[in-house]
């Protein structure tokens, strides 16, 4: 996915009329927000599946905006995000305040988990399938333990606390798929 061509991702959803396979939708992920207080951070939320799935769906759109990030138990969410170079959130001109307040309102539910204390830093009660698409990223853990990662690398994250983190130049674009968990 390069991210000249591509600014926010193409979803095509296929579906069943009249006992055939059809093309449902095809076209921009309707949950895809370009983030104006942090520039580069694209999030898209492509696609929820409920606890019960059952086929053939029902033809309603599932990921629109102001679904909640974060499953129930059972649940998924197929999650694309561009993250700009950290350099971006150290620029002078980077307001911290209009970024929380943009996050929360297109990303419910994980954006409240951020933790105030260690930017970055959260924790989510789902078990993550993480794919590096394009570019590097470093994954932090607690007391700074971290990996780097590029390009074809995956990750299982597994309810942890984490923080990804863009030392690089250049975006770098994960594709996440959350499902839900219940955390003993």
């Amino acid at each position: 996915m390069s991210t000249e061509i591509s600014i926010k991702p193409r979803r095509v959803v296929t579906g069943i009329r009249d006992g055939k396979s059809v093309f449902v939708s095809d076209g921009t992920a309707p949950n895809a927000h370009l983030h104006q207080s942090v520039p580069g951070f694209m999030t898209s939320v492509c696609w929820s599946t409920p606890s019960d799935l059952c086929l053939p769906l029902d033809g309603s759109d599932p990921a629109l905006p102001g679904i909640g990030i974060t499953p129930a138990q059972g649940e998924t969410r197929l999650m694309i995000v561009r993250f700009p170079p950290d350099s971006v959130m150290a620029d002078p001109s980077f307001d911290p305040i209009a970024a929380d307040a943009e996050q929360c309102q297109h990303l419910p539910g994980l954006a409240e988990l951020f933790e105030r204390e260690a930017p970055g830093m959260h924790t989510t009660d789902t078990v993550d399938y993480d794919l590096v698409l394009e570019g590097e990223i470093w994954l932090e853990l607690d007391d700074g333990a971290e990996v780097h990662l590029r390009q074809g690398d995956v990750v299982i994250q597994c309810g942890t606390r984490h923080a990804w983190r863009n030392k690089g130049t250049s975006p770098a674009t994960m594709i996440f798929i959350l499902i839900g968990a219940t955390r003993s």
